[in-house]
């Protein structure tokens, strides 16, 4: 079976489909269970009383209901870019992007990021601490590094593999947590009065601090906006039916843990009671399955950073890195710097925080921007639809005092913990805006010239014998949209720089659009046989291998006879040799005298930094090093100047 087909069959409503979507989609909110209660109870500890467990149950229940699943599960899910979601698909989708739009989608997508460094790491650790109610002096930390080495490790081979196994993984663990969970139920059935909304709203307003406890109430719904990012694998159809299924086993469970804290008198703060509710027989198997359900976890993150910079890339939010592609299955892709830089980050957040507590202190400030930057982008998006505007209006307060109230509940985790993650996450935004912006930069100083002008020259350089032949074909890169002109660079280049005589001229200009999975090119003939322009219409999920499309291109073109690839030189002609391609890459250099403004140097100056760690043209192209050409010209080429020099005797 092809792999298209496969990832059709996925995408379709099936058993199957069903399966591979809570292995993929479900990992991170899924193992909240593990920390959300146990936080609640260390926070609130001091005053610990019926209100608490009954509140911060309650809080749960409407925060998975109207966050979860009214806000993600029923209406950001129709929010789909060709079948993709994430911030940066909605991003895609939204027509007219004025600032705020892309600064919101900068500051979205870099607390995206900063938050899946400690998703892995408080999963993982939260897990392997249960062994620690067998033998007390069993080595967490240690343990935990192991798997995120062994974890991030694998990653440069594929996952396809054991990634068959992490859909019924998570189902045991899904059904590990409804059973446990309905065998305490059943024990003390009273705990379902949280249900109630007055109890969420005493917590609030009558518990001590019980605001403030609302950003340990967040930790059960961070998965909601990785679920939102993982629609594009698995379909909005499976995402919604499964849910119902996760939604029970995590209601179960969290109950189940609250009726077991009121059935038993909590002696200290560090109790978890997610363990507790374990009959002590299966105290072993738990950790197990829950270390396991954790490791689906983090590599659901892993898989999802990797997408989410594969993105930012195509939508020119972040420097160019490098893909590869470990196995045959389409859309797999491995990120090496992405890869590395988890591993380190991780790593070091294990050992910084030393255990699961002190991580859920810092855990869950990041992403609630990125649902507060989703909900005003989801508002540009609806308004652009042409939803009814009372309905938006509806929205738009309703979930901003939501997401505004857990944001400041959160911003108590700022000096505990919460800095870490908002410095990973405005280190991501000042390198998101550097290179957006340097770029924006730089285009302004694009000057086109008309083709109409140069048409007589390119025919008269391409039979000038007294220039020596750089190649028989020779292929730029252009951004001109209008097929009529061309970047005054590339003129500069051919004409004026180190005149380039060629037989055949190639301007190749790719095109990211909006649809991500798009997949097209247009030949346009300017002077035929001498001057030919390709446009490549490319959806951002689409990897940009310029070298290898255009050899496809060309492939089609001698089959059309529209070209012929035969040497020009007689004596490699008459053996039937093909001619020779050379690519020329431009560097446009600002110089030192500009117009620009102190703001603008600094934005650039953060461009030219990020550069320097970028993948080279030559390579994110995927272009063949040994037939490109790189090259240096000034961003102004014609830089007017007020004063003349006078010659003196």
């Amino acid at each position: 079976m092809k792999d298209s087909e496969q990832e059709t069959r996925i995408r379709r409503l099936t058993f199957a489909g069903l399966i591979v979507t809570l292995g993929i989609v479900y990992g991170d909110i899924g193992t909240s269970p593990l920390y959300t209660l146990k936080a609640i109870v260390l926070w609130g500890y001091d005053n610990y009383n019926e209100l608490l467990i009954y509140g911060g149950l309650s809080a749960i229940f409407w925060t998975l209901t109207l966050q979860t699943t009214l806000k993600y599960i029923i209406i950001t899910l129709r929010a789909d870019n060709k079948g993709e979601g994430g911030i940066f698909a909605l991003y895609a989708l939204i027509r007219k992007r004025p600032l705020f739009v892309v600064i919101i989608t900068m500051l979205g997508g870099s607390a995206l990021l900063a938050d899946g460094v400690l998703t892995p790491s408080i999963t993982v650790t939260a897990s392997v601490e249960g062994m620690k109610l067998i033998n007390p002096g069993f080595p967490v930390i240690p343990v935990v590094l192991i798997i995120f080495g062994l974890l991030f490790f694998i990653q440069q081979f594929g996952t396809n593999y054991i990634g068959r196994w992490f859909g019924p993984a998570i189902v045991i663990w899904f059904l590990m947590l409804g059973v446990l969970g309905l065998s305490q139920l059943i024990k003390y059935p009273m705990i379902l009065k949280a249900v109630n909304p007055v109890y969420a709203f005493r917590f609030l307003t009558e518990y001590p601090g019980g605001f403030i406890l609302l950003g340990a109430v967040f930790l059960c719904t961070t998965g909601a906006e990785a679920l939102y990012s993982d629609l594009g694998h698995c379909g909005r159809k499976n995402i919604r039916i499964s849910w119902i299924f996760v939604k029970t086993a995590l209601l179960l469970n969290y109950f189940g843990q609250g009726a077991w804290l009121l059935m038993n008198e909590t002696s200290s703060s560090d109790i978890n009671p997610f363990y507790s509710v374990m009959p002590r027989w299966f105290l072993l198997p738990g950790i197990i399955i829950s270390t396991g359900a954790a490791i689906v976890a983090s590599q659901a993150i892993i898989s999802g950073s990797y997408t989410l910079l594969g993105e930012a890339v195509s939508l020119n939010f972040w420097p160019k890195i490098r893909v590869l592609h470990p196995t045959m299955v389409r859309n797999q892709v491995y990120l090496p710097f992405v890869n590395w830089f988890l591993w380190i980050a991780c790593s070091f957040a294990v050992v910084f925080f030393g255990n699961s507590s002190n991580m859920e202190a810092a855990y869950g400030l990041a992403i609630t921007i990125t649902m507060l930057t989703t909900t005003l982008l989801l508002v540009y998006y609806f308004n652009q639809k042409g939803v009814n505007h009372r309905l938006i209006f509806l929205f738009l307060p309703v979930y901003l005092t939501i997401e505004l109230s857990f944001l400041i509940a959160n911003l108590n985790k700022f000096s505990n913990g919460g800095w870490f993650t908002i410095t990973l996450a405005a280190s991501f935004f000042i390198i998101m805006y550097g290179w957006y912006f340097g770029r924006k930069i730089k285009n302004r100083y694009i000057t086109f010239a008309n083709l109409d002008e140069y048409i007589e020259l390119f025919k008269d350089l391409s039979r000038d014998e007294s220039v020596p032949k750089t190649a028989t074909n020779l292929v730029y890169i252009i951004r001109a949209n209008n097929p009529d002109q061309v970047e005054s660079k590339v003129i500069f280049s051919i004409f004026r720089k180190q005149p380039k005589r060629a037989n055949t001229y190639w301007f190749l200009h790719v095109n990211t659009v909006n649809d991500p999975r798009i997949f097209e090119y247009k030949v346009t003939h300017i002077i035929p046989g001498i001057l030919i322009r390709v446009d490549f219409n490319i959806g951002f999920k689409v990897e940009p291998r310029i070298d290898l499309y255009f050899r496809e291109v060309l492939e089609d073109l001698v089959k059309s006879n529209e070209i012929s690839l035969d040497s020009s030189y007689d004596s490699l002609k008459k053996h039937d040799l093909k001619g020779d391609f050379k690519f020329v890459l431009i560097d446009r250099v600002m110089p030192i005298d500009n117009p620009l403004s102190t703001l603008e140097n600094i934005t650039l100056t953060i461009h030219n930094l990020v550069r320097r760690i970028s993948l080279p043209d030559v390579r994110a192209l995927q272009l063949d090093s040994t037939n490109t050409i790189e090259e240096q010209v000034p961003i102004i080429i014609d830089q007017p100047f007020d004063k003349r020099i006078k010659r003196v005797q």
